[in-house]
């Protein structure tokens, strides 16, 4: 990104990142028009400059580009959230997948693409330890759209459902969400705390893996650190969204997950906002 002030228009979509040098996250602001993608801008350049979010109050569905009123999931209109296989059920709970079995729950070339594909179960640390499930292909992304400081694996499967099963048997054990307002109050975690909680994490689930689970859990103790961009992050924390605030203006503090972190300890869910047409200006 340049200096100057960069501006456009365009509906939002969720965050995209990679990990650059020294495991810093590096995000990029992405809209598309309608459902045509517009050029991506560097956003992590944009901490510590004015960010503006102006809702034009048009919404239009991230699967039809239809104009919708309300979004369903990540930005759907509620015909697509009811048929689409980016809604369908085990996403949310990989355990109920079958497409292993050759059973489709929704569309069976999706399916098959996405969750008849090798998966792990992962411990990450979002300001306290939970459990979780990925396509080995959504590693890292996964860790940072939940904003992860670290993760480690605890089990490697050849297709969704079994990843699912374990993250159940798991969930007596960790919690299996993030804690929103803790992960963002966290900051950038002491790594060396990050690496002994899920170290220590990791040792009690290999204590309270079902037998049946044993031969699918992870020997690769290797922690993956991630570090996000800003130079402080609040103690506490507002959330604000287009519908109560269509303007959302303020100096950009951080970014971390799938938020950006305003002044003031304001913070912007960006996923959940997606499908919301928008003017924006970093200056």
């Amino acid at each position: 990104m340049s200096k100057g002030n960069m501006e456009g228009e365009g509906n939002i979509r969720k965050l995209k990142s990679a990990i650059g040098p020294e495991e810093r996250v590096e995000y990029s602001w992405s809209t598309a028009d309608m459902l045509a993608p517009l050029e991506r801008v560097s956003l992590s350049e944009a901490i510590g400059r004015t960010v503006r979010i102006e809702h034009t109050g048009k919404i239009h569905c991230t699967v039809t580009g239809k104009s919708i009123r309300k979004t369903y999931g990540d930005g759907m209109s509620y015909d697509a959230f009811q048929s689409s296989p980016l809604a369908v059920e085990s996403i949310i709970h990989p355990e109920r997948s079958r497409i292993h079995e050759g059973i489709a729950l929704r569309d069976a070339a999706w399916e098959e693409a996405h969750h008849n594909q090798p998966h792990v179960v992962y411990l990450s640390y979002t300001g306290g330890v939970k459990v979780g499930v990925t396509r080995t292909t959504q590693i890292p992304t996964r860790w940072i759209d939940q904003g992860a400081s670290g993760a480690i694996l605890l089990a490697e499967t050849p297709y969704r459902q079994l990843a699912g099963l374990i993250e159940v048997a798991m969930k007596a054990e960790f919690a299996d969400k993030t804690q929103w307002r803790a992960m963002l109050t966290a900051g950038n975690p002491d790594a060396e705390a990050v690496q002994d909680a899920l170290t220590a994490a990791k040792d009690h689930a290999f204590e309270h893996c079902p037998a049946a689970f044993e031969d699918f859990m992870s020997e690769d103790d290797t922690v993956h650190r991630i570090q996000y961009p800003g130079g402080s992050f609040p103690e506490k924390v507002q959330s604000v969204t287009l519908e109560k605030e269509p303007v959302i203006e303020g100096q950009l503090c951080a970014i971390k997950g799938q938020y950006l972190i305003f002044d003031g300890g304001r913070v912007m869910n960006v996923r959940r906002h997606s499908g919301y047409r928008v003017r924006w200006s970093f200056s």
